[in-house]
C-alpha cells in the first residue's frame, strides 16, 4: 500500500507539470472537458490516478507563440488513485505535504512552434517547493471554438521529493512517473 501512495504522489506531481505548460493568460480552461492523469509503477505494476482540481491562466498567440505566457496550478490535495487508503496517504508530508504545499505550479519561460499544431513549452515546474526546468511537447487541435492541448511529461518523483522518507526506495515504487494531460481551452485563435 505504501508503494501505491508513492506512485500516486509522483503521478500527481507530473500532472501539475504537464498542465502548467499549456496554460496561458487570455484564454480560458474548460475544466469539465479537461483532464490531468498520472501513471507510475509499483513493483512493476502500473498504477493510475488523476487530479480533480486544476486551473490555468493563458495568453497564447498562435501568430507569435514566443510571446505566449502560461501559468498552470494543480490542487495537490485533489490527487486520487481511486482507493481510500492510498488517497488518505497522498496529502501527507512524505508525498505531497498538502498542509505546507497546497499547489504545484508551472510557469512558462518559452513557447516555440514546431509546425503542424505542435509546440515546445519550456518552463519551471514547482512541486513541494522544488523548482525544476522542464520542456513539454504539446499538440494543439481545434474543433469549433474549442482548442485542445494534449501532451505527456515524464518526471522523476524523487526530484520533487514525492515519496520521501521510507518511500525513497525505488525497488517498490519506481522513480519514473508519466503525466498525461488534455486541456480544453476557449478563446484561442486559429492555429
Amino acid at each position: 500500500m505504501k508503494h501505491l501512495f508513492k506512485t500516486t504522489a509522483v503521478v500527481a506531481a507530473l500532472g501539475v507539470a504537464a498542465i502548467s505548460n499549456l496554460a496561458l493568460a487570455d484564454q480560458a480552461l474548460v475544466p469539465a472537458q479537461s483532464a490531468v492523469n498520472f501513471e507510475a509503477k509499483q513493483m512493476g505494476v502500473p498504477l493510475k490516478g488523476h487530479f480533480k482540481k486544476f486551473d490555468a491562466k493563458i495568453a497564447f498567440d498562435a501568430a507569435k507563440p514566443e510571446a505566449s505566457k502560461i501559468h498552470f496550478s494543480i490542487d495537490t490535495g485533489s490527487a486520487t488513485m481511486g482507493a481510500k487508503e492510498t488517497d488518505a496517504e497522498l496529502p501527507k508530508a512524505d508525498w505531497f505535504n498538502v498542509a505546507k504545499f497546497p499547489q504545484a505550479t508551472f510557469d512558462s519561460s518559452a513557447v516555440k512552434a514546431l509546425g503542424g499544431g505542435k509546440f515546445q513549452v519550456d518552463g519551471t515546474l514547482t512541486i513541494k517547493g522544488n523548482a525544476q526546468k522542464v520542456s513539454l511537447p504539446v499538440t494543439l487541435t481545434q474543433s469549433g471554438a474549442t482548442t485542445t492541448a494534449t501532451g505527456t511529461l515524464p518526471l522523476k518523483r524523487l526530484t520533487f521529493k514525492i515519496g520521501d522518507g521510507d518511500w525513497k526506495d525505488t525497488s517498490m515504487v519506481a522513480d519514473e512517473v508519466t503525466v498525461q494531460f488534455k486541456l480544453a481551452l476557449t478563446g484561442v485563435g486559429k492555429i
